[in-house]
């Protein structure tokens, strides 16, 4: 066997360090986020009822979230990049906690789509500065893994959220207090208390680290700007170069497409498994948990894999194409029991996609447009927040089934896939260009 070269002996050593002291935070940073953006779908199995929403005004209502999530995320991923990232995803956390646990004391329609619009504006940039994060600090050679990792946050959310949400359902009565109450409160609180600890724990930059040697340092800063000059969209482009780039839009709208099904079906799944499955609330839950475990099976190796190889097109065009055929067999094929199955199957293959899309996306952006290219791929994504589940809502109001509303979202994921596939190959060719970038003036 070979002895290694330096470069790589630092490289094995830097990314471990990196694993160890980031991924771990930074997957329960985002598991607390997930958890207090889709509880709501748990809380519903008794609010709904309690406040006489119909599913058309619970649609309404989670998506009202997405309004000021959408509005504010590129502003708020611009400051993040000049008070860094320490100090702005404290801020959001310790905001959101806060609004989070005072849906508790929601009671009528109207102040829950208050308070859904203040929780959207206080988490607005927080998942695309975690991604412009892990993008400062992991090379190419292993960002889709890293953020597989992240991804697998989220996943774990719904994993390990969705059970302890059912649980919380049955503190209905203590305290004279309703279950789904309970579960805003005490789901809310963790992340304020983690927006301190942020402000105390979270490095802004390799430099700034106690935990990486000087070598280290030298390595990852060197190995990082090396990559980032040769970027489509550079540090030497103004914020406003994402709004110029065809390559910005054409991901966003495959990051839309593809939200359609983590976020069309996630915000409905324990409903939509209760009406197939007719079980109580805690099982429902466990239920409509169990996606999300394979998710995060699906992510860890659909991301490891894509960076073995060196290959985006098809790890990530390919799980969106077989998850949109899966989810139209699992609406038509008539049997309850094969039905749960392939939904499971379907939401798994879904997330798969996730890590290879957001390798993808920053292996060609870099700087403060790379923030507000990520901000607006990720803002494009939330209209399907925003419009989809009232659309839901309204088409299982009108026809007593959840099924059109999920062949709709096979569709979109259908179409995602196509164009995921175009986008990783038009990657490996490159053939990218960006109108108005130093790229392009280079060239020129």
């Amino acid at each position: 066997m070979t002895q290694p070269t330096l470069n790589d002996g630092l490289h094995a050593s830097t990314l471990a360090k990196l694993n160890l002291k980031l991924i771990p935070f930074l997957m329960l940073l985002y598991m607390v986020a997930y958890i207090d953006k889709s509880n709501i779908s748990v809380a519903a199995l008794q609010m709904n009822a309690d406040l006489g929403l119909s599913a058309s005004m619970y649609g309404l209502g989670v998506g009202l979230f997405f309004l000021t999530y959408i509005l504010l995320e590129v502003p708020s991923s611009l400051i993040l990049t000049k008070v860094g990232a320490r100090r702005w995803i404290a801020r959001i956390m310790i905001t959101w906690g806060i609004v989070a646990a005072g849906m508790s004391l929601v009671q009528t329609a109207n102040q829950l789509y208050v308070m859904r619009l203040l929780l959207g504006a206080a988490e607005a940039g927080f998942t695309p500065g975690i991604i412009y994060y892990l993008s400062q600090w992991y090379p190419r050679s292993d960002r889709a893994k890293a953020m597989s990792f992240f991804y697998i946050g989220a996943a774990l959310a719904s994993v390990i959220g969705l059970p302890l949400s059912g649980a919380f359902l049955h503190l209905d009565g203590l305290g004279s207090v309703s279950g789904w109450r309970w579960l805003f409160l005490l789901e809310g609180i963790p992340a304020a208390v983690l927006g301190v600890v942020v402000l105390r724990y979270l490095p802004d930059s390799p430099q700034s680290t106690h935990w990486l040697d000087e070598p280290q340092k030298a390595w990852l800063s060197t190995t990082m700007a090396a990559e980032q000059a040769g970027t489509l969209i550079s540090h030497n482009d103004a914020w406003h170069a994402a709004f110029r780039s065809p390559r910005v839009w054409l991901l966003s709208l495959f990051w839309l497409l593809q939200a359609f099904g983590t976020i069309g079906i996630t915000l409905f799944l324990p409903l939509i498994v209760q009406s197939v499955s007719g079980q109580g609330s805690f099982v429902v839950s466990l239920m409509s948990a169990l996606p999300f475990l394979l998710a995060c099976v699906f992510m860890y190796f659909n991301g490891r894999h894509s960076d073995r190889r060196g290959e985006r097109s098809l790890h990530l065009g390919g799980p969106l194409l077989v998850s949109g055929l899966v989810l139209g067999v699992a609406v038509l094929c008539g049997n309850q029991g094969l039905a749960y199955g392939l939904l499971v199957l379907a939401v798994a293959l879904n997330w798969a996609a996730t890590p290879v899309f957001w390798a993808t996306t920053t292996e060609t952006l870099s700087g403060p447009a790379a923030a507000v290219s990520i901000a607006l791929i990720n803002s494009i994504a939330n209209l399907a927040g925003l419009g989809l589940p009232p659309v839901m809502g309204w088409i299982k109001d009108a026809t007593h089934t959840y099924d059109y509303a999920l062949l709709l979202v096979a569709c979109a994921l259908l179409v995602g896939g196509m164009l995921g596939v175009y986008l990783g190959a038009d990657r490996a060719r490159g053939h990218i260009h960006v109108q108005g970038t130093s790229d392009e003036r280079k060239r020129a």
